[in-house]
C-alpha cells in the first residue's frame, strides 16, 4: 500500500469521523405556518439524529426552545416586524423581551443569535426601517445588562433585493436607497461582532433564466462556469456567485470584517403547473450538493477555505403559507418525521459501516467502482448527486480540487461513485447504482487525481 493511499485512507476516516457529529455550518429553518407539525420534542429527537448543528426560528416559541435544551444545537430566535416599534421606543420593552425569551432557557438551550425583524429594509416601510437600528441597539443593551453581550449576537435578516447589482459578483453593491440605513446597521454589527444575514435563492435566479445551463449552474452540477469580468474568477455555481456578490457589496461599503450568514436558501420539490424549476430531483440535487459543497470547506472564491453558516429552508413544509404551490413544498422532512428525499443529513447514513447491515455477498476483490459504458448523463448526474449527498467527501471534484478537471458529468460521477463504494463498504450492492456501475481492476487515477482502491 503506498504512502499516498495511506494518507488518502486516513483522510477518509477522519472525514467520516467528523461527519458523524453535528456540523455547525449546517443549519435549518423551522417555520410554523402549519397545522400539522409534530411535537417539539419529536422534532428535537429528529434533529439529534442528523448532522444539523443549528436551527433558526422565526419567533421565540418556548416549547421549541425548551425541547432543544441540552442538545447542543445552536438556536436562532427572532422578533417579529410588529415588535420593532415597541422595542425601538422603549428600552424596558427590550429588557422584557430578553427576560421572557432568553433568560429562562439560556444556557441549557444554546441561543446564539437574535434576529430583529425579517427583510425589513426591503419592506419599503420607512417608519419601520428607521426603527430597526434603535430596536437592535435596545436588544443588545438588554443582553449586556444580563451579561449575555457577546454570547448572544444581534442581527437582522435581509432579502437579496437589498443589492442593486450582483452580476458579476465582483460588482456587487447595495441599492443607493438602502445604503444610509444599512450603514448604521453595519456599524452596529461590526462593533458587536454579529453576522450580516441574507437570503440567497438560486431557485429564483433560475426562474428568471430557465436555460438548461443555468439549471446546472444553480444545482452545483457540472457546467461551463461563468467568468467574472471584473476579476477573471470563474464561478461554477450560483450559490457562490450570490454569496460573493454580498461579500463585494459589504467590502465596497468598508465592512470587510463582517461575516456573512445565509439565513435562508433552498429549493422546492413541488409547485404549481406554471412554476419553473420545482421537482424532487432538482430539490435533492440543490440541497444535497449544497451540503456536500459546505462539507468540502472549499468556501467561495472571495472567502476560500471555510464554509459560511447556512440555514436551509426548510425543516418541514408549512401547509398554511399563502402564495404559489412551491411555498408549501420546501420541507426536507414530513410531519411524520420521514425524509421527503434524502440529502445525506442522517448521522447513520454518513458513517461508513465496518460491518455492513447486509454482509452477503462477501466483499469483492480489490478494485474500483466505475460507470458502465453507455450510461446517460442524466443517470450519471443522479448517481453523482446520490453519492455526494450521502456523507462522502466530494471536495476533490469541487473547483480547485485535484479531480475537478475534466469538469464533466461522467468524470465527476466516476470519482464520486468509486469514493462512495470505497467508503461505505466494498460490497457489490454498493457498486450497483441501478445497475449502471461495475467493479474494475483498472486504476482510473490520472495526474494528481487519485482514486482510492486497488490493493489493500
Amino acid at each position: 500500500m503506498t504512502a499516498l493511499f495511506l494518507s488518502f485512507s486516513l483522510s477518509l476516516f477522519l472525514s467520516a469521523f467528523i461527519l458523524a457529529d453535528s456540523q455547525s455550518f449546517i443549519g435549518i429553518n423551522y417555520g410554523q405556518v402549519a397545522d400539522n407539525l409534530p411535537p417539539p420534542e419529536a422534532t428535537a429527537s429528529l434533529l439529534k439524529s442528523t448532522s444539523i448543528g443549528k436551527v433558526r426560528l422565526y419567533g421565540a416559541d418556548p416549547s421549541i426552545i425548551k425541547a432543544l435544551a441540552n442538545t447542543g444545537i445552536g438556536i436562532v430566535i427572532g422578533t417579529a416586524n410588529g415588535d420593532i416599534p415597541a422595542l425601538a421606543s422603549d428600552p424596558n420593552s427590550a429588557i422584557q423581551w430578553v427576560n421572557s425569551n432568553v433568560l429562562p432557557y439560556y444556557p441549557a438551550s444554546n441561543i446564539i443569535l437574535i434576529t430583529v425583524g425579517n427583510e425589513v429594509i426591503t419592506s419599503m416601510d420607512q417608519g419601520l426601517i428607521s426603527q430597526l437600528l434603535p430596536a437592535m441597539k435596545n436588544i443588545q443593551n438588554a443582553l449586556n445588562s444580563v451579561s449575555l453581550g457577546g454570547k448572544v449576537k444581534v442581527s437582522s435578516v435581509h432579502s437579496m433585493a437589498v443589492l442593486s447589482q450582483s452580476d458579476p459578483p465582483s460588482s456587487g453593491s447595495f441599492s443607493p436607497g438602502f445604503q444610509d440605513a444599512l450603514k448604521g446597521l453595519l456599524e452596529f454589527q461590526r462593533d458587536n461582532g454579529s453576522p450580516f444575514a441574507i437570503n440567497p435563492y438560486p431557485f429564483f435566479a433560475y426562474q428568471s433564466d430557465s436555460r438548461p445551463e443555468t439549471l446546472a449552474f444553480c444545482l452545483f452540477q457540472p457546467n461551463a462556469g461563468r467568468v467574472d469580468s471584473g476579476n477573471g474568477i470563474k464561478y461554477m455555481n450560483m450559490f457562490d456567485a450570490q454569496v460573493d456578490a454580498v461579500r463585494s457589496a459589504l467590502n465596497a461599503m468598508g465592512f470587510k470584517d463582517i461575516e456573512i450568514l445565509i439565513a435562508e436558501t433552498g429549493w422546492p420539490y413541488s409547485g404549481d403547473s406554471n412554476e419553473v424549476g420545482p421537482s424532487v430531483d432538482n430539490a435533492r440535487a440543490y440541497n444535497g450538493n449544497l451540503i456536500a459543497h459546505l462539507r468540502s470547506m472549499t468556501g467561495t472564491p472571495l472567502m476560500p477555505g471555510k464554509s459560511v453558516d447556512t440555514y436551509i429552508f426548510a425543516l418541514y413544509d408549512e401547509n398554511l403559507k399563502p402564495g404559489p404551490g412551491s411555498e408549501r413544498a420546501f420541507g426536507l422532512f414530513k410531519p411524520d418525521l420521514t425524509m421527503t428525499y434524502d440529502v445525506g443529513l442522517s448521522k447513520s447514513s454518513q458513517t461508513p459501516s465496518a460491518n455492513p447491515a447486509n454482509p452477503s455477498p462477501k466483499p469483492t476483490k480489490s478494485g474500483w467502482c466505475l460507470p458502465k459504458a453507455g450510461v446517460s448523463d442524466a443517470q450519471l448526474q443522479a448517481n453523482l448527486d446520490y453519492a455526494c449527498g450521502h456523507g462522502i467527501d466530494c471536495s476533490s471534484i469541487q473547483p480547485g480540487g485535484a479531480c475537478f478537471e475534466p469538469n464533466t458529468v461522467s468524470a465527476h460521477a466516476a470519482y464520486a461513485m468509486n469514493l462512495y463504494y470505497q467508503t461505505v463498504g466494498k460490497n457489490p450492492i454498493n457498486c450497483d447504482f441501478s445497475q449502471t456501475a461495475t467493479v474494475t481492476s483498472k486504476n482510473p487515477s490520472y495526474n494528481a487525481c487519485i482514486y482510492p482502491g486497488g490493493s489493500t
